[in-house]
């Protein structure tokens, strides 16, 4: 009597385990959702939120290089790979940006690499790869 009870156990907790994983990969969808949506339409500001606060502090971002991110237009944002690893707490996404220069209306495609933290203290996914630098090798 006992066997069927043990094994019963076991599924239930084999479930709530995996509505866990699910309930993470929701919060990691819905935070990539939410930055892609700010880097999309210029709310660089907006998108630090995201940012791991210790990688902001190390790496913080000044007001010149802020309004440096106002003489872009971000056309496209698109996923071109990602993977994640939920037991390690890890998740990258590789990311192609078209970027439009508003003074000279040059339009090039800048390649991105987001990387994901959770965080078990706060129950969060963290961005721990800062915001996507258009001006790399220019």
């Amino acid at each position: 009597m006992r066997l069927p009870k043990f094994l019963l156990v076991l599924c239930l907790l084999a479930l709530a385990g995996g509505a866990w994983a699910s309930k993470k990969s929701n919060n990691l969808e819905r935070n990539q959702y939410t930055w892609s949506g700010a880097i999309r339409w210029g709310e660089f500001e907006q998108a630090q939120n995201l940012i791991d606060a210790g990688y902001r502090k190390e790496h913080p971002v000044s007001a010149l290089e802020l309004e440096r991110y106002k003489q872009v237009q971000v056309t496209s944002y698109r996923d071109v790979g990602s993977s994640m690893d939920a037991k390690a707490g890890i998740a990258v996404r590789d990311i192609e940006i078209g970027v439009i220069n508003r003074h000279t209306q040059a339009e090039r495609t800048v390649r991105y690499r987001e990387q994901w933290r959770w965080d078990p203290e706060s129950k969060n996914w963290w961005l721990h790869s800062g915001l996507p630098d258009f001006w790399d090798g220019m």
